[in-house]
């Protein structure tokens, strides 16, 4: 009796070892994805390489995801979304966008754009003072020595607020149905600036 509850209790860890060695589908399909190159099998090789680039994207989109804040006290918000995609990244970077709201009314959308080749005409204006004068409505703005700048629309009440990581990434809010701009300014700070440069490899 003895024996067959150590023999059983061997089996279940070996069988703990070999389900951890296999829950990576990534090194996984890796794997099979080099035999099947070295026997000659490429089409097989590229759908197992391209299954595993997939993977290893949804893994990065997750984390990168992880950088838009939690509600603030008394609000909600949307599950965080990533627009990435095809050709379009290659001209709008990475963009990662959440909405937060209040339940009675109001709200921010928050994006944190990274590598957009818009991003260096944003630069030319926060650093030039006669093109930050052709704007009445924005003014100079600057958090934990990055620079931006805060727009205020008196029609509307609408509040946008544009903060510069370094040349590559950007960190913008705009609110719409709130009476001042307190809320969306809280947004942008409440992003971790270090964890973004680390995350987009600045």
């Amino acid at each position: 009796m003895q024996h067959a509850t150590l023999r059983n209790a061997a089996l279940a860890a070996l069988l703990t070892l070999a389900a951890a060695a296999w829950a990576d589908e990534v090194t996984d399909q890796l794997s099979t994805a080099r035999e099947a190159y070295e026997t000659g099998d490429l089409r097989n090789a590229v759908n197992r390489l391209n299954f595993a680039v997939a993977k290893i994207q949804e893994q990065e989109t997750a984390r990168l995801l992880n950088l838009l804040p939690a509600p603030l006290a008394g609000w909600q918000a949307d599950p965080a979304q990533s627009e990435t995609a095809g050709i379009v990244s290659m001209i709008a970077g990475t963009n990662l966008t959440r909405r937060y709201f209040r339940p009675e009314g109001g709200e921010v959308k928050l994006t944190v754009t990274a590598d957009s080749l818009l991003l260096p005409m944003l630069t030319m204006f926060l650093a030039s003072p006669f093109m930050m004068q052709v704007e009445p409505s924005a003014k100079p703005y600057a958090f934990k020595g990055q620079q931006g700048i805060i727009k205020h629309d008196p029609q509307s009440s609408n509040y946008e607020v544009t903060l510069m990581i370094g040349n590559r990434i950007l960190i913008q809010g705009k609110s719409s149905g709130l009476p001042d701009g307190t809320a969306v300014q809280q947004y942008v700070e409440s992003v971790d600036i270090n964890a973004a440069r680390k995350a987009f490899g600045d």
